[in-house]
């Protein structure tokens, strides 16, 4: 009887130790949440994830700090991203640039997109942007490209780069538009406007999100977006496919977390996140920036999203000719 009794106890502790230990696996998040990115602050990925961090913040009842970890063309936030520790606890607030464009664009990474990462959320679309001085004369995509074949070569429109987005953005303007503008390469948007507005450049190729304000302000005129459809909140301003057609070059935002992070961390990040974007305050807030929030994807949706995105990109990198170096 004794035997008996003491047996029945012991089962009676392993089970109060399994469900203690199970218990233990739902307490995440214990401690504050690194969103790190790959651009400074005040861009335009930064201010969409500072939008974002506080509401998450109360939603998880943690802190969620954003670390800005800019240089190298997205390289060196990505690789320490891939290279932390997979505990829940870091997170990477990526661009299409960081995930899709650099391995087409670079022979060699410090990080593998698809080995080093976890999809976990998507967060909004990006739309960018061909944008003049407000003293400009050039009043809408038509007369730009017009300008540009007139110019003798002299035309400029300002990008980031031949390597990054709005760079390749550009380059696919020019080859489809035959509009024969030199591109001028910035260190950053802020750069870039700045000399566009002081006469340097022609036109310049930005995302919204790091645009809007000098356009609301009346210092940059919008003339077209790169959206295949005109942007909700900006649609006064022509999609260039309605002059191009088929022209749908838009950036986007995506949370992923280091591979071997506990599944149950992504599936929470992931359920807050689209939570939150779909609160139509907070959308709003990430519209009137530029952006355009989308709280529909799941963990699978999103790891689909960016395999079409890595097909699409391969076959762009091809019509403008950009090969990896």
């Amino acid at each position: 009887m004794e035997r008996r009794l003491f047996i029945h106890a012991m089962a009676i502790c392993a089970a109060g130790v399994g469900t203690s230990a199970g218990a233990q696996t739902d307490v995440w998040p214990d401690k504050p949440i690194k969103l790190v990115l790959s651009q400074p602050a005040g861009s335009g990925p930064d201010n969409v994830a500072r939008l974002l961090a506080d509401p998450l913040a109360k939603s998880l009842g943690q802190a969620v700090v954003i670390d800005n970890k800019p240089g190298g063309q997205n390289v060196i936030g990505a690789q320490a991203v891939a290279r932390a520790n997979p505990d829940g606890y870091s997170f990477y607030f990526a661009t299409t640039a960081a995930l899709i464009t650099n391995p087409l664009l670079f022979k060699q990474l410090a990080y593998d997109p698809q080995k080093d990462f976890s999809p976990v959320a998507f967060v909004a679309r990006s739309p960018f942007a061909i944008l003049v001085d407000a003293k400009s004369p050039i009043q809408s995509i038509e007369d730009l490209i017009a300008k540009s074949k007139a110019s003798n070569g002299q035309f400029s429109i300002g990008n980031e780069g031949p390597r990054t987005f709005s760079g390749m953005i550009a380059r696919l303007f020019n080859a489809r538009s035959k509009a024969a503008a030199n591109l001028v390469p910035y260190s950053s948007v802020g750069v870039g406007a700045q000399n566009l507005m002081g006469g340097h450049v022609d036109a310049m190729v930005a995302d919204l999100a790091s645009t809007a304000q000098l356009a609301k302000q009346g210092k940059l005129r919008v003339i077209a977006t790169t959206a295949a459809k005109r942007v909700p909140g900006w649609e006064s301003v022509p999609a260039l496919s309605e002059k191009l057609g088929n022209f749908d070059m838009v950036g986007w935002f995506a949370i992923v977390a280091p591979k071997g992070t506990p599944a149950q961390a992504m599936t929470k990040m992931n359920r807050e996140v689209n939570l939150l974007l779909a609160d139509k305050d907070l959308s709003t807030r990430i519209a009137n920036i530029g952006p355009l929030a989308d709280p529909t994807m799941s963990e699978a949706d999103v790891a689909r999203f960016l395999t079409g995105e890595l097909a699409r990109w391969t076959e762009v990198t091809k019509e403008i000719g950009v090969l990896p170096e």
